[in-house]
């Protein structure tokens, strides 16, 4: 079938020869595209939107044959929720609780905890009654029904969310999985320990505890002290090792103290060299290894994590370690490996290699997923085959039988050898039965939920199968034959009744209506035509309407579009034919055209004639104007191919002006033809006329002359002024405070944003207005009096104001509207101790404001929130850097600066090593009226302010090259700065150093305004060469605010 367009145009091509009185049943008909061959199935890829009779393609595909029935739900088989038989129950992640996942299964596998935990004492499980949920309090208690439902539950995975929710733990902040399991084990050592039963108090130091001391030895006595101490897990570096062995031996390993680590001895009386090592006396029947793969980094200030690979045996034989107690068990079997996936501290996954106690098998433990090993072997095996950046790639070493290779092994869990006739009923725990009881009762919820799916799921599926008949049925009878009655369904509901997903509304045909109530002629490809019997029957089932049958075709809609095209063929003609009499030579008399007008007098003819006939267009999205031939608008040549008006709303309106004559702007009208002139009337009959002999409007000849007299005006009022106040134009001989001038006792003062405002007006009398006013008003308080002092403006609040000479001040007294004097006078006396000079101004300092002002002034500076300042970075050689990563915080206003012409900046110094004069230009380019603009705002009412009518002076911060802007908070501390500024320039906070005004920022945690960051300061970022260390940026990237670890949850008491 032709495409959509082709079949619009065929829909409408008679109407080149037909006129729209003699439009008959057979040209309706053809605008309708009722007679429109149909298509086959399989002829057409998708539907074809513009034939009404094509079926194909609309959702019939799906129905169409032999369904499978699931194809009817997406409810999936509640028994893949079910536990597999000879398998161990899985917990759900709750976000980030990977690590507390891990965890749970190696100490329920602990049968001697999880036995001794089943005995703990508890009242309310006991007591509960299996109608309502069972809700644990105590840790013990929620430990005891997790591990209940981990041995009995006949679900796939459960929900730790409980025990989770009693500790406290962000489940969205991954933890560090090493501290979590100490004091995890702490929480519960303390907790059994108030156990009544005296076999349960102390089980977690029977099974994971036991005691070595530190032995120091006097190197000068000889005399050696001992320091005993318990341990739950022995904590090994595994830097530069490449096995175990070596690990615990260093962990043994004698240690020098010497120098200012020197041991004070009791026997000597003195600090002498020592020597002191770790002496092991019992192990636990649990051994826990920490590996210490979470190293902190002291370059980087943060934790990184060691992806070096250590082997470690099946077999761990800890006797060679052990001092005294030859009796003691010394031969350990690997019990449980946790591994980390990934290469950084705060990322990755954690998961846990387990052997089943009873039975011998290696499971793996991820989260939901249980995975049992072959061969009864541990099998590490995709756990090692993390990828790492290219530079710290390193290849796995050859184990030997027996041993294990990990570079992502973070614990292991030994196990004391039993000897092989040990009791075997060791080894099998039962639950309790008042746990078996809260077990069964989710074990029936669970059953309950399976059952509720599975009605759920055929439910869907009787659905689905009595819809499959339904649309086998109806489908056969869409089409509508030839000569047989019809009537238009949207396309739309027939594609949502034909898809499953949606519940099938009425139909609704409403939108489709013209204003005259029927079937538009351009929603009929929107539309389908089906057959009357298949309409009776979805309108029977679905109800809904208006119904729209063959009677629905509208002959008012054709006959307007019919006008309309007619009239459009016309106009294109039309335009050729104008657009060649435009270029030719004017002669005889002629007529003004507005240049905008003759641009766009199609479009505006096209917009005119659709208005007239507005019902024939129907919402289709398209502009009004828009044609077919709106791209040859460069046959009018240069002056006519600008492009469309916008703002043009009526013919010729462009050379009226605002008195109603012609307009006096000559380059903005053309003399075109009466023929032209003629052609361009049947199409703008009310369009203004004006013909070539027409005057241009008096009105605006004389405002015109008058705006050129008020500009000689100007001229000549700046002239006068520039050269009565020559020196305070070209700034020259300005007299100074920290020097007072010779010959005069007195100086006057006048706002800076006076001076500026008339300078600018001398540079430039005809664009700027005239200063009438001096405001010195901007410089008092409300009370009249003055806001400055002496040493204030000695010390920088000059940039606020301007001085003048006595001779000065009589100029402006007379040129100007002066509503305050403001002078400063110089006191010159003789005392006893010398002379002494002294300075007043008048109207008087008022102290009151003045320290109000101050207040205001200083808190701002310390209490500021979303403030911009400016990161500059500078480089070895002192040049300013040219290339920097895009800025994250650029707000409109500082994209608008960069369009701003840049000042070329030749060089930077850095200000670490010494001060350079570009503070001075800033000051002088923006802090100044940045300034006077704070003190005007504090010191006078919005009344004021406005007196003045001028426009104050911009305080926006010219950025230069190699600079960003960050928004900042004063609370924010440097830390929280620096990652901004990783991300602005690629920096990362270990090799940033930072400075302002020469002094250097280094303490991470101050917050920037107790180190003095101001808003709009600049900070000088000199940048070390980067280490080639990926993992630990990686790592700098993860942290975004200073690391609370377990603060503030169960684990600590809270």
């Amino acid at each position: 079938m032709a495409p959509r367009i082709q079949l619009e145009k065929a829909a409408w091509r008679w109407v080149d020869t037909v006129k729209p009185e003699d439009i008959g049943r057979e040209h309706i008909e053809l605008a309708y595209r009722v007679k429109l061959p149909a298509c086959k199935r399989g002829a057409c890829r998708r539907n074809c939107k513009g034939n009404p009779n094509c079926l194909v393609g609309i959702g019939e595909q799906a129905w169409l044959g032999e369904i499978d029935e699931n194809a009817f739900h997406n409810i999936d088989d509640p028994n893949s929720e079910r536990r597999d038989k000879n398998t161990f129950v899985g917990l759900t992640n709750l976000g980030a609780t990977c690590y507390v996942n891990t965890f749970l299964q190696v100490w329920f596998h602990n049968l001697e905890l999880r036995g001794s935990l089943y005995e703990c004492h508890n009242s309310r499980a006991q007591e509960h009654n299996t109608e309502s949920d069972y809700e644990p309090q105590s840790i013990c208690e929620h430990l005891q029904y997790l591990f209940a439902l981990l041995q009995n539950s006949n679900r796939k995975y459960i929900d730790p969310s409980g025990l989770v929710k009693a500790l406290g733990l962000d489940t969205g902040q991954q933890q560090d999985a090493q501290e979590f399991s100490k004091l995890f084990l702490s929480l519960l050592e303390d907790t059994l320990s108030k156990q009544k039963n005296p076999n349960l108090q102390n089980v977690i130091q029977q099974q994971f505890c036991g005691q070595f001391s530190y032995v120091t030895m006097c190197n000068q006595c000889g005399r050696s002290s001992a320091l005993p101490s318990r341990f739950y897990e022995l904590e090994l570096n595994i830097q530069g090792h490449k096995n175990l062995t070596e690990c615990v031996t260093e962990f043994l390993k004698e240690e020098k103290l010497d120098g200012e680590n020197r041991y004070f001895c009791e026997s000597c009386q003195s600090k002498q060299s020592a020597t002191r090592r770790i002496r092991l006396h019992s192990l636990p029947p649990t051994l826990n290894l920490q590996l210490m793969r979470f190293v902190f980094d002291r370059q980087t200030g943060h934790k990184k994590k060691l992806n070096t690979f250590i082997s470690f045996p099946e077999q761990l034989d800890m006797g060679p370690f052990l001092e005294g107690k030859e009796d003691q068990k010394c031969v350990y079997e690997l019990n449980a490996v946790l591994i980390h996936r990934g290469i950084s501290a705060y990322s990755g996954h954690y998961i846990a290699h387990v052997k089943d106690a009873r039975t011998g098998d290696w499971y793996k433990f991820n989260d939901e997923e249980i995975e049992k090993m072959e061969g009864k072997k541990l099998q590490l095996g995709t756990e090692e085959d993390i990828a790492e950046t290219v530079k710290s790639q390193t290849r796995k070493p050859k184990c030997s039988k027996g041993y294990h290779c990990s570079r992502n092994a973070y614990m292991l869990v030994y196990k004391v050898q039993e000897e092989e006739n040990s009791d075997p009923s060791r080894t099998n725990i039962e639950v309790p039965a008042f746990l078996q009881r809260l077990v069964d009762r989710d074990n029936h919820k669970f059953e309950e939920w399976c059952s509720e799916m599975a009605d759920m799921r055929k439910q869907s599926v009787d659905k689905g199968k009595a819809k499959h008949e339904e649309v086998k049925e109806l489908y056969e009878l869409l089409p509508a034959r030839d000569g047989e009655e019809y009537e238009f369904i949207p396309l739309e509901w027939l594609k949502k009744w034909l898809d499953d997903s949606t519940a099938t509304k009425e139909i609704d045909s409403s939108l489709f209506l013209c204003s005259h109530g029927k079937l538009h002629p351009d929603k009929v490809g929107e539309s389908k035509r089906v057959s009357l019997q298949a309409a009776q029957l979805l309108y029977d089932r679905y109800g809904g309407g208006p119904r729209l049958d063959g009677s629905s075709l509208c002959r008012e809609c054709v006959g307007q579009r019919c006008r309309v095209l007619r009239l459009k063929n016309q106009l294109n003609e039309d335009y050729k034919e104008i657009s060649n009499l435009v270029k030719r030579m004017l002669s005889g008399e002629g007529y003004w055209v507005g240049k905008a007008s003759l641009r766009s007098w199609r479009q505006l003819a096209l917009e005119q004639l659709e208005e007239d006939e507005h019902e024939t267009k129907h919402s289709n999205g398209q502009t009004n104007g828009q044609g077919p031939h709106s791209a040859n608008s460069k046959e009018f040549g240069p002056e006519l191919s600008e492009g469309t008006e916008d703002e043009m709303k009526t013919f010729n309106e462009d050379i009226v002006c605002c008195h109603g004559g012609l307009s006096i702007l000559e380059t903005e009208r053309k003399l075109v033809s009466s023929e032209v002139w003629t052609k361009l009337r049947e199409y703008f009959p009310k369009a203004p006329e004006f013909t070539q002999n027409q005057e241009a409007c008096q009105q605006c000849l004389t405002l015109e002359q008058e705006e050129k007299d008020n500009e000689a005006v100007s001229k000549m009022m700046a002239l006068d002024q520039k050269n009565q106040l020559l020196n305070l134009f070209n700034e020259k001989n300005r007299p100074t405070l920290t020097k007072w001038p010779q010959g005069t006792d007195v100086l006057y003062i006048v706002p800076l944003f006076f001076v500026d405002e008339w300078r600018k007006f001398i540079r430039r009398p005809t664009k700027s207005s005239p200063v009438s006013n001096v405001g010195n008003t901007l410089l008092l308080c409300p009370h009249g009096g003055f806001m400055f002092t002496y040493d204030s403006l000695i010390s920088g609040d000059a940039q606020h104001i301007a001085l003048l000479w006595p001779n000065e001040w009589e100029v402006i007294s007379r040129l100007f509207i002066v509503d305050q004097q403001i002078s400063i006078h110089c006191l010159k006396q003789t005392t006893p101790n010398g002379p002494t000079t002294q300075y007043t101004t008048q109207p008087d300092l008022c102290w009151d404001c003045r320290e109000s002002f101050l207040f205001q002034q200083q808190r701002d500076l310390r209490e500021y929130t979303q403030a911009t300042i400016y990161i500059r970075k500078v480089i070895e050689d002192k040049r300013m850097i040219k290339e920097a990563a895009p800025e994250l915080n650029a707000s409109s206003s500082e994209a608008e600066e960069e369009k701003e012409e840049h000042p070329k900046v030749e060089g930077e110094r850095d200000p670490d090593f010494s001060q350079s004069q570009d503070s001075a230009k800033r000051l002088k380019l923006s802090d100044s009226s940045a300034a006077a603009a704070a003190a005007a705002a504090a010191a006078v009412p919005v009344t004021s302010m406005t007196k003045l009518g001028g426009i104050r002076r911009s305080t926006r911060h010219r950025k230069q090259r190699g600079e960003k802007a960050l928004i900042v908070s004063a609370n924010q501390t440097l830390k929280e700065l620096k990652i901004q500024i990783m991300h602005a320039f690629s920096v990362a906070p270990f090799d940033q150093n930072l400075s302002i005004d020469g002094k250097s920022l280094t303490d991470d945690s101050a917050t920037l305004g107790s180190l003095g960051v101001i808003p709009e300061c600049i900070i000088f970022l000199k940048a070390d060469e980067p280490i080639a260390d990926y993992a630990a940026m990686d790592d700098v990237y993860q942290v975004r605010m200073p690391e609370e670890g377990f603060k503030g949850t169960g684990l600590l008491g809270h």
